[in-house]
């Protein structure tokens, strides 16, 4: 596997499309400060981790039995990474969604990196 985060967000938007309520992921310190920025933002509804840092479990979050992730996109890969000065960060559907960006100061929001006035690589899009 060349891309673990590409693999994580496949995995939960598979585990959305078959209804499932949660996904177990290998566990990784950038898999768990991104579920931990999705579920401060309200996107998923929580995460374990389990048997010694081994696993990651995501709990999906659903409303009237609706994924309330409708699309997760990754935007840097590892054969081409895009980074963005603080003049730049991106606004997902008007602000109805969320790109996290990974700056000197670990993952954040868009807005997050707005307001401490960082920049860095776009990681993934949510809405």
């Amino acid at each position: 596997m060349t891309d673990p985060i590409a693999d994580m967000l496949t995995r939960i938007r598979n585990a959305q499309l078959a209804g499932q309520r949660e996904v177990i992921l290998p566990y990784a310190k950038l898999k768990y400060a991104l579920a931990s920025v999705l579920e401060r933002e309200g996107w998923i509804t929580g995460l374990a981790v389990l048997e010694q840092n081994t696993k990651l479990k995501i709990l999906l979050k659903y409303e009237a039995n609706t994924p309330v992730i409708n699309d997760l996109k990754r935007i840097s890969k590892p054969g081409r990474r895009v980074y963005v000065n603080r003049h730049d960060l991106p606004n997902v559907v008007n602000n109805l969604g969320t790109a996290i960006i990974s700056t000197p100061k670990g993952l954040m929001t868009s807005a997050e990196a707005r307001k401490a006035k960082l920049g860095g690589e776009v990681i993934c899009e949510i809405f």
